[in-house]
């Protein structure tokens, strides 16, 4: 088990569900620009990266070429919102009986042949998982900021915060 990253998996995904739980239902077709994914898209991506916390402590690769697990469809905020919970409980049983050498076992993204990167699975964990997930959150406020949705605050009060 490897406390500090299980701490930091729980206190971002607080503020992670915070976030997801204002995506609002009715407007899953919403993008600000042409160039950007669906609110839909955008949202399930971020509900499902806890997933990956798995792929990569038990897996020693992730090739794209190979038949992946459909993306889910959500109707509902709270269907959304009980898929990261599962995600996230998953993902902490994962981290709490991993053993620390894992960590150091090298882990590869692909596509076929072609070859993203090769790095360790703590460095994995780290960059492509934990700080994706931070990323794609924030574009996700983005998104909110657009719709006109307060945001609330994630490492400090936002515009929104009466608190100020």
């Amino acid at each position: 088990m490897n406390i500090p990253l299980l701490t930091e998996l729980k206190h971002e995904a607080a503020t992670t569900r915070k976030i997801l739980a204002l995506v609002p239902a009715d407007q899953i077709a919403y993008k600000p620009h042409e160039k950007s994914m669906l609110l839909h898209s955008l949202a399930v991506h971020v509900a499902e990266l806890p997933t990956w916390v798995g792929v990569t402590l038990t897996q020693d690769e992730l090739d794209f070429a190979k038949p992946y697990p459909p993306t889910p469809k959500f109707s509902t905020t709270e269907a959304l919102l009980s898929r990261f919970d599962k995600n996230i409980l998953d993902a902490t049983k994962v981290l709490e009986q991993v053993k620390d050498e894992t960590f150091l076992q090298n882990w590869t993204m692909r596509h076929g042949e072609k070859i993203f990167f090769t790095m360790p699975k703590g460095a994995v964990l780290r960059n492509m998982v934990f700080n994706h997930s931070v990323h794609h959150r924030a574009q996700l406020g983005v998104y909110l900021r657009l719709l006109n949705i307060p945001l609330p605050k994630s490492y400090g009060p936002t515009a929104d915060d009466s608190n100020m």
